[in-house]
């Protein structure tokens, strides 16, 4: 039910990114980049769930961190960028989303100085597009604040642009998952 794209830029940088074949949303998004030593360095999820450290790693983990932390994803929709911000208990009237037009990035607040993030839209900066205070809004249900930035129309038009190259490009294996070994 997914289809994976894996692109290699120029500059060394990779991105895989992950749609749902019924509806073509984004499911994920994830970027890598060549480190100093020229090996491939560590994916760095721009869309989607963050993955939990794999059960049993090789170095035991003795100290981690509390399950109770909030827990900052994003996830959109097929109009708008959306960020959820998981274990927030705090009522909706306590918190505060702004742009910071000079910074290029939004603001979370809360007015009982608990919670503090700064994030960037990073498809606006790929299109060096403005950042509109208009687009912003937020909502809190079930201990977690949804923050929605409607997409504006020249991403739209790339997405969809994006969408019917997309259907053209034939799967490498065609989902048979029949692997042939010698």
């Amino acid at each position: 039910g997914k289809r994976k794209i894996h692109y290699l830029f120029e500059d060394g940088k990779e991105m895989a990114e992950e749609y749902d074949m019924k509806t073509g949303q984004l499911v994920s998004r994830k970027w890598r980049e060549k480190n100093t030593l020229g090996g491939s360095g560590k994916w760095q999820i721009e869309v989607g769930e963050p993955t939990s450290p794999l059960l049993g790693a090789l170095e035991s983990e003795l100290i981690k961190e509390s399950s109770s932390n909030p827990v900052f994803m994003r996830k959109d929709t097929l109009s708008s960028f959306q960020w959820r911000i998981r274990n927030l208990p705090y009522p909706k009237e306590v918190y505060s989303v702004s742009v910071e037009e000079e910074q290029r990035c939004c603001v979370i607040r809360t007015t009982n100085k608990k919670y503090y993030k700064k994030f960037s839209i990073p498809d606006l900066d790929r299109y060096q597009l403005p950042l509109d205070a208009a687009a912003l809004s937020f909502t809190h249900a079930n201990n977690t604040l949804i923050i929605t930035y409607q997409k504006p129309k020249e991403i739209l038009a790339a997405e969809e642009q994006l969408q019917k190259e997309l259907k053209k490009i034939k799967a490498a294996n065609n989902g048979d998952g029949d692997c042939k070994t010698q």
